[in-house]
């Protein structure tokens, strides 16, 4: 499912009338479609009273198209227009002929009517500003916002996007209302997954033929898109079939990170685990993983690794893997970072790479490390981490995160992860995925290391990597989903969503 910037919708619409779908058809079949959404919470004749709020420009005439089926359906409905539309307005005259109450503003001095109306409500449908947006909300619009949201007791639903909402950027205006759930039209808009609320939405098949946006570059991850590229299981298969992912983690300090990226690398469905760790820590993690098969890293001292002879050993283990991640719970001692410059750098061969957490902080300080990586690399940053990369801020980074990854992903030519609610995959060629998952229990420590181990083992598997990035992505939030629903928001920890990845591969792939 593609999503889509408010000029890129625009040019869509153009390309539907081009095509012979007029702008009134759209604007027919978007009113329909929010109607039949409605029938959940409407659900028989004469339920109600529907409450729509109607604003000047096409999303007050979706609502108005949208009371006039309420109001066909039986059901009792009142469109209140807080600004004049024109004296010629069909969309008005018919949803009066249907049956639908129309209340104008300027009739209503002292809002009296319009706190009845919002008090008494079922449903109140938001049809006041749309995509065309521009000011701020001032005055006496943003009055009677506020009487609204002063005495709602119903559920608000936006039509396409909540009124003061940038669908370019997410940014929410103070006056703005928001929403319980929002029935996006035709397709996604980008600025909901760049601010994510968390809140209810479905998109509504308004009719733009198919096949128009094919140069828009930038999807929504869906169950759909993601169960077609798992990696198929063939019946006479053995552990050589599915690759073999060699991982790269630990140290005194994050012995928690080694098993959660191994034991996430082997439910992906990976032949052959191979985890190289510090020997310190190797007898701690080995005792409780038992599917994995070890390579001790040779120390100098404690917690001090061998960067040289370490380096060796990862380089001959690398050889016969198909994917290879590290980083997880290295830490940044100089013995560390020496080593994963070592491993990463001025190498023109080797299975392909994950590069997570202390590894790209090890590179961070290395001018020309893209250049010097062999790609393309999948690279794991959190928003701390890609500001180090950058050498920026987080604040940059996270005020505009497509942006961001797409940038770092065609300047660097690796793919990007970048992790957050609604984590954006971005490659260099422009291909960009954005996550629908919105979980505040995944932010935790480990989390992390989990979504690494993923991608590495659907890697080994032979997927091409920016499809292994996004299908990692999605099952480790699918995952999360599941933990939440079964442990809560406050009580998640990564292991929870690692004992969840079994049922969300299953479900995934049902």
């Amino acid at each position: 499912m593609k999503v889509v910037t408010t000029r890129q919708m625009r040019e869509l619409e153009q390309a539907s009338v081009r095509a012979g779908v007029s702008l009134d058809t759209l604007m027919e079949n978007a009113g329909q479609a929010i109607a039949e959404a409605l029938r959940d919470r409407l659900p028989s004749p004469g339920s109600g009273p529907a409450l729509v709020l109607v604003g000047p420009g096409n999303n007050g005439a979706d609502g108005l198209v949208a009371a006039r089926h309420l109001a066909a359906r039986g059901v009792e409905v009142t469109a209140y227009l807080f600004m004049p539309r024109a004296a010629e307005d069909e969309k008005r005259d018919r949803a009066i002929e249907a049956g639908a109450n129309v209340v104008q503003a300027f009739d209503d001095p002292d809002d009296s009517k319009l706190v009845e109306l919002v008090s008494n409500a079922t449903v109140i449908l938001d049809a006041v500003l749309g995509t065309g947006r521009g000011r701020p909300i001032e005055p006496p619009l943003s009055d009677l916002l506020r009487i609204v949201k002063n005495n709602a007791h119903a559920p608000i639903i936006a039509v396409d996007v909540a009124t003061g909402m940038s669908t370019d950027t997410g940014h929410m205006d103070l006056n703005g209302l928001e929403a319980n759930e929002t029935l996006v039209l035709g397709r996604p808009k980008i600025g909901a997954f760049l601010e994510p609320t968390g809140h209810a939405w479905r998109c509504l098949d308004i009719g733009i033929p198919a096949g128009l946006d094919v140069q828009v570059p930038t999807e929504l991850m869906t169950s759909g898109s993601m169960s077609r590229i798992m990696p198929s299981r063939p019946p006479r298969s053995n552990k050589g079939t599915f690759g073999r992912a060699l991982i790269v983690a630990g140290s005194e300090n994050y012995v928690g990170a080694a098993y959660l990226s191994s034991a996430a690398a082997g439910r992906s469905g990976a032949g052959l685990v191979t985890l190289a760790l510090p020997d310190t820590i190797y007898p701690l993690v080995a005792t409780r993983l038992a599917e994995s098969t070890y390579i001790p890293l040779v120390e100098q001292g404690r917690n001090v690794i061998d960067s040289g002879f370490a380096a060796v050993q990862v380089t001959d283990a690398a050889r016969p893997a198909t994917s290879l991640l590290i980083g997880p719970g290295l830490g940044q001692t100089p013995s560390a970072v020496e080593f994963v410059r070592s491993v990463l750098l001025d190498r023109r061969e080797g299975p392909r790479l994950v590069i997570d957490a202390d590894a790209l902080n090890a590179l961070a300080s290395v001018e020309d490390w893209q250049i010097r990586v062999r790609g393309p690399a999948i690279l794991t940053p959190h928003p701390g981490e890609m500001a180090r990369l950058r050498g920026s801020t987080v604040p940059d980074v996270q005020r505009d995160r497509v942006h961001s990854a797409q940038s770092a992903a065609e300047s660097w030519r690796h793919i990007v992860v970048l992790k957050g609610a609604c984590t954006v995959v971005a490659h260099p060629d422009g291909r960009t995925a954005i996550s629908p998952w919105v979980n505040p229990g995944m932010a935790t420590g480990g989390t992390g290391d989990v979504l690494a181990g993923l991608i590495a083992g659907f890697l080994a598997q032979g997927m091409e990597p920016f499809d292994a990035a996004c299908l990692g992505v999605f099952v480790h939030g699918l995952a999360g989903n599941i933990a939440r629903r079964a442990t809560g928001e406050v009580a998640m920890v990564a292991g929870d969503v690692l004992e969840s990845l079994p049922t969300a591969l299953k479900q995934l792939a049902n």
